[in-house]
């Protein structure tokens, strides 16, 4: 091994985040010298191998699985990672908020936890980056800050417990390793094309509204006082390269979020005026939430979406003070949702658009429908 080199594994790589990290990561490493490594799952090999291709990067694809000792990996496998690596992005997760309990833990939690003891035997590691989420602050309200994590908080389901539960983790094991903590709020399409890979969560909410054949949009569940705090992917992943490239970032827990979202209320209004449609100024209560978009109009758009309502009408304000001062003088910043939202908007009408004329000449599986197969981990 050339100890100059950089040898980057990277788990989670075909998820929305991950395939532009690895993308951005392959403008960055030397193609001469470095290697990049994706572990991923059999179903995942043969594009991931396409993938290195198109990219023109030294590397490899190793076949494993981040809920399996040793990653699923030989042996032999296993010891050369440990031998060479020299940077882990851990990225593969489960998703699935409908997923069962025991399957969300294995791979979010012990999948983190086997991820750590790589790391712990990587002889030449430099730097553990780790994917949380802003909601590992559960029901806690008011103003979070990025070095708190155990608060005594509840939790809306078993994903955000068992990424509080590997965050915990990652920042016990800071003390011996070299790690860096990522906590994206909600992320949603690219800012300057407004592509995201699927629409859930906060999204079905949008599409309801600019989608909907209704003339008058939905109202929105709740008073939308409490602030969105939505990120593009694009940013998300310029700002955490920026930050592992970064001596400083070690030891720190960096919240990837808006420093100052708009409202609810105030995102559900620029909506509601690019789509050329009224909003109704009385909220909706949650009870009614569920029979609404269950109507058979929206059946296919939509079901009972707890969790995003919760977050549409939760009032946390997720402190961003180590992400200004890792990214000041990078040029680097999350930009505002009114200079992205109209990409968002087009996107999501010529999905929609495309998925309606699909569906009226073959049978094929809808990108809008949240009952389409949800992405698992790599």
């Amino acid at each position: 091994m050339d100890h100059g080199a950089r040898i980057v594994l990277v788990t989670g790589w075909s998820g929305f985040i991950g395939r532009r990290l690895v993308h951005r990561l392959g403008e960055q490493l030397d193609q001469g010298r470095d290697r990049l490594v994706l572990l991923t799952r059999t179903r995942h090999l043969e594009e991931a191998r396409a993938e290195l291709l198109a990219l023109g990067l030294q590397g490899e694809v190793l076949e494993g699985d981040v809920a399996k000792m040793h990653l699923g990996l030989s042996g032999t496998e296993y010891k050369r990672l440990t031998a060479d690596v020299t940077e882990i992005w851990h990225l593969a997760g489960l998703y699935d908020l409908s997923a069962d309990t025991a399957t969300i833990r294995s791979v979010n939690l012990e999948g983190t936890r086997l991820v750590l003891d790589l790391a712990r035997g990587a002889r030449h590691l430099e730097r553990l980056h780790h994917f949380s989420t802003a909601y590992v602050s559960g029901d806690r309200e008011g103003v979070i800050l990025e070095d708190e994590l155990d608060m005594r908080q509840g939790f809306d389901g078993a994903y955000e417990r068992a990424k509080f539960q590997a965050e915990r983790l990652v920042r016990r094991a800071m003390a011996e390793l070299p790690a860096t903590v990522y906590r994206p709020s909600i992320v949603v399409g690219d800012s300057r094309t407004g592509e995201v890979d699927r629409f859930n969560g906060v999204y079905y909410l949008a599409i309801l509204l600019v989608a909907s054949p209704l003339g008058v949009p939905l109202p929105l569940p709740g008073n939308g006082a409490a602030p969105l705090n939505v990120v593009p992917v694009d940013f998300v992943v310029d700002a955490a390269l920026s930050m592992g490239a970064n001596p400083a970032a070690v030891g720190k827990t960096v919240h990837l979020a808006d420093p100052a979202p708009l409202s609810a209320r105030k995102v559900y209004e620029l909506i509601a005026a690019r789509s050329g449609k009224t909003l109704p100024t009385m909220p909706l209560p949650h009870r009614l939430v569920e029979a609404i978009l269950g109507l058979p109009f929206l059946e296919r758009l939509a079901r009972p979406q707890l969790s995003a309502i919760r977050l549409v009408n939760h009032l946390a304000i997720y402190n961003c003070q180590n992400q200004l001062a890792l990214l000041e003088g990078t040029g680097i910043r999350c930009p505002p949702i009114t200079s992205y939202l109209d990409r968002l908007i087009e996107f999501a009408k010529e999905r929609f658009a495309a998925a309606e004329r699909a569906r009226s000449h073959v049978d094929v599986e809808d990108p809008l429908d949240p009952r389409s197969p949800p992405e698992k981990h790599s």
